[in-house]
């Protein structure tokens, strides 16, 4: 550093400020620094990676409630809870899984006339239940249910086992980062770079699948389902995973 350049740094008294040693500092740490020198040439490549499992769908999800009209509430509360509590006690005789109560209703029923204000000339009611039950059985315990009281077929959809499923979202991760490290190596040996070491891992989803309906909102009285063989298919468990290496 020449006298020219340092005399700009003098105050009127001779005195040198300090802002010219502060600076050499500065210069001297960054650039002897292995850390930061490390930071600024690290280089990444990020990739995502995907993976998609199949599994069968060996459980059934079934929706079905009983529904009642009568001219009183106390009369259909009394037959709609008669009628369910039958239902109820066929599905746990056959042990069905995750049997739950899932709707209850008590409403009046109007009758609408021309310039006449509403009036109620009934009451309708009704009592849902949900149960999970195999694949090979489940056609048969619609059919008996509806034979015990039910009157209604909400919803059925296939599922797979929750084992099963558990286990089709670890290999379906597994699957995804592979697909990520074949994809860098890919890139990499194209330009002639070597992967290294993997600085992030993101795991983006690997959620279980939503059941497949294949049955909703139907009378039984209207329906033929309970009377007909049911078989169910496959589920697709995917499972997605962002890798962030360096070369």
């Amino acid at each position: 550093m020449n006298q020219t350049f340092l005399s700009r740094y003098r105050t009127q008294s001779g005195q040198r400020l300090p802002t010219v040693s502060l600076l050499v500092g500065l210069l001297t740490l960054t650039l002897t620094n292995p850390v930061l020198a490390q930071e600024k040439l690290l280089r990444t490549l990020t990739v995502t990676g995907r993976g998609l499992e199949a599994i069968p769908t060996t459980k059934t999800q079934v929706q079905l409630g009983v529904e009642i009209q009568g001219k009183t509430a106390k009369e259909v509360q009394e037959e709609v809870a008669r009628r369910s509590s039958a239902v109820v006690e066929l599905l746990r005789s056959r042990q069905v899984e995750k049997l739950e109560t899932t709707g209850i209703r008590l409403n009046p029923v109007y009758r609408n006339d021309n310039n006449t204000a509403p009036q109620i000339t009934g009451y309708s009611g009704t009592n849902t239940v949900s149960f999970r039950a195999s694949t090979e059985q489940a056609g048969k315990l619609l059919d008996d249910a509806v034979q015990a009281g039910a009157t209604r077929i909400e919803g059925v959809s296939f599922t797979a086992s929750d084992d099963a499923i558990a286990s089709a979202q670890k290999q379906a991760l597994r699957e995804a980062t592979q697909d990520a490290q074949s994809q860098a190596d890919a890139v990499l040996s194209t330009l002639n770079l070597t992967r290294k070491d993997i600085v992030g891992i993101q795991i983006n989803g690997a959620t279980p699948p939503s059941p497949m309906p294949v049955f909703t909102g139907k009378d039984v009285l209207e329906s033929r389902l309970a009377s007909s063989p049911i078989i169910g298919g496959e589920q697709e468990v995917q499972a997605s995973v962002t890798l962030q290496i360096s070369y």
